[in-house]
């Protein structure tokens, strides 16, 4: 739900029951599943895929975008898997790696939904993390479990990435909407606030530097 409601700042039309709902029809279809055909019933069967192609398309991190064109990037895909394995009484989790988001399915596996729900052992995760950090070394901590909060200021930390590139303009309510987020550290009010700031949000930047 809090996923669909980021999505609601950049389409006011948006329908969270409806969409809500797709959710639903989709954990219908995998009632039964385990965890490894659930991630073949989505990313495979049902042609949910990572957009290889225009990775930065602020519309890969908006969740009913995602539904609809079957595109998205690793931690909306993952948000997708996690949401209908829970409607299936699956125990899934985020898995927050740095650059790439997985879903972990216990007992020592984890799926990337980014690419066609592969399953993952210990050595591919680290495989994975590899070719994206040569020069960083992989721990395995890096595989911990993060809870929705940590998600949710993912996703938009990736939307916020994303319009600075494409539509600076925009990237305001993803700021505002950073900044409510409970459990923001001061670091990181800060440089929101410095980023209001260079928006041209100048009082709303010096209320937020006031709580500092």
């Amino acid at each position: 739900e809090a996923a669909l409601l980021i999505a609601a700042h950049a389409h006011h039309d948006l329908d969270v029951d409806a969409r809500l709902a797709q959710l639903d029809a989709l954990a219908s279809r995998a009632a039964g599943c385990s965890a490894g055909e659930l991630s073949t019933l989505l990313f495979v069967s049902e042609g949910f895929r990572g957009n290889a192609t225009d990775y930065s398309d602020p519309r890969n991190s908006l969740l009913d975008d995602v539904l609809d064109r079957h595109l998205g990037i690793p931690i909306t895909l993952s948000v997708l898997m996690l949401e209908v394995g829970r409607r299936c009484g699956l125990q899934l989790h985020g898995v927050g790696m740095p650059g790439h988001f997985l879903v972990g399915g216990g007992h020592g596996e984890w799926f990337d939904p980014f690419h066609a729900g592969a399953r993952l052992d210990l050595a591919g995760c680290a495989t994975l993390f590899a070719e994206q950090h040569a020069n960083a070394r992989f721990r395995p901590q890096f595989l911990m479990p993060v809870g929705p909060r940590a998600i949710v200021q993912r996703m938009l930390g990736n939307l916020q990435h994303t319009y600075l590139q494409r539509d600076p303009k925009a990237v305001v309510w993803v700021v505002r909407l950073r900044l409510r987020v409970p459990g923001i550290t001061l670091s990181q009010r800060g440089d929101l606030a410095g980023l209001l700031g260079r928006l041209g949000q100048f009082a709303e930047a010096a209320r937020e530097l006031d709580v500092l």
